[in-house]
C-alpha cells in the first residue's frame, strides 16, 4: 500500500469557480511538465465530455492522492464516480456555494453505509 500512494502529492478540484479558485488561493494548483493541470472549473458551458475526461485523467494519474469534485459536479457524472473502485486516488465530494451537501446522494458515503449493513 505504501507503494501506491509514495509518489501522490496532489490533490485535484473539479467544481464551479468559487470552490476551485479557494482551493486554488489555498495552493493545491499545479501544472506538470506536459501542461496538465490539477483542476477543472465547470460552469454551464462546460461540456459533459470535458468533465468525463479531466475526470478519468485525474483517476489514471499516479501523483495524485484526492480528487475533490463538487457535489453539483458529481451528479453530472455518477456513473463514472460509481465505477470508480479504487483507493487511489480518492474522490471526495463536497458542497458547492450554491448547492449544500447532500449525503444521501454521495457515492462515498453510499458504500460505507453499505458496508455496515445500514
Amino acid at each position: 500500500m505504501a507503494a501506491l500512494q509514495k509518489d501522490r502529492k496532489f490533490i485535484a478540484v473539479i467544481g464551479d469557480e468559487d470552490s476551485v479558485t479557494g482551493f486554488l488561493l489555498s495552493g493545491i494548483g499545479h501544472i506538470d511538465a506536459r501542461q496538465k493541470a490539477n483542476f477543472l472549473i465547470v460552469d454551464s458551458k462546460t461540456p459533459l465530455a470535458t468533465v468525463e475526461e479531466a475526470f478519468s485523467e485525474f483517476t489514471k494519474r499516479k501523483d495524485i492522492a484526492i480528487i475533490l469534485i463538487t457535489q453539483q459536479v458529481a451528479e453530472e457524472i455518477r456513473h463514472l464516480l460509481d465505477e470508480h473502485h479504487s483507493a487511489f486516488p480518492t474522490v471526495l465530494e463536497i458542497p458547492s456555494k450554491d448547492h449544500p451537501y447532500d449525503p444521501s446522494k454521495d457515492s462515498v458515503l453510499k458504500r460505507v453505509q453499505r458496508l455496515f449493513g445500514e
